[in-house]
């Protein structure tokens, strides 16, 4: 049953979210003729250890999702503090222009990925799916993943925290 909320405002709703720093994301996966398509995306969340569960939304308005939904599975990519151009790429633009001249990989068990080394990365099967709101919530089964000792890119009040806070402590 959806919920009205009588006169909200939602650019000041998008503003006090905006006050939650986030992590910054790439999922990756492929077409059913294998074409890759990725986007960049921030709402990413942990959600069981037992299954080894992750969590992101998309919006159902995305040109993305069918083909995110019709995939084998994506790799989640938890991007590096030097990665705001990689961010922005897969942000704007066409599924073509994303992928120009970007050196992709395969994980371990096939799934296509970014060859950039991030801060972290999980490769997913479908697990569920949610309708909520004007976004559909995605919940994989992670099969594999890694992690570097890079520092994370962080997204906070509409834009990347680039201040020295989010430097190691060798470079603040």
């Amino acid at each position: 049953m959806p919920v009205t909320v009588p006169h909200f405002d939602t650019a000041f709703f998008r503003s006090a979210l905006g006050r939650f720093a986030t992590g910054v994301t790439v999922v990756t996966a492929e077409t059913a003729d294998k074409q890759p398509v990725g986007l960049t995306v921030s709402s990413f969340n942990s959600v069981s250890l037992e299954p080894p569960l992750i969590l992101w939304s998309l919006s159902k308005s995305s040109s993305s999702l069918p083909h995110i939904q019709a995939s084998q599975g994506y790799v989640v990519h938890v991007l590096s503090a030097a990665q705001v151009k990689l961010a922005r790429r897969f942000a704007y633009g066409s599924q073509t222009d994303r992928f120009t001249d970007q050196p992709l990989s395969r994980t371990p068990g096939g799934l296509l990925m970014l060859a950039d080394e991030c801060s972290a990365w999980f490769a997913c099967r479908h697990y569920a799916q949610h309708d909520a709101g004007d976004h559909v919530v995605l919940i994989g089964a992670v099969e594999d993943c890694a992690r570097t000792a890079n520092l994370p890119l962080i997204y906070h009040a509409g834009d990347f925290d680039l201040t020295p806070n989010n430097l190691p402590l060798s470079q603040a």
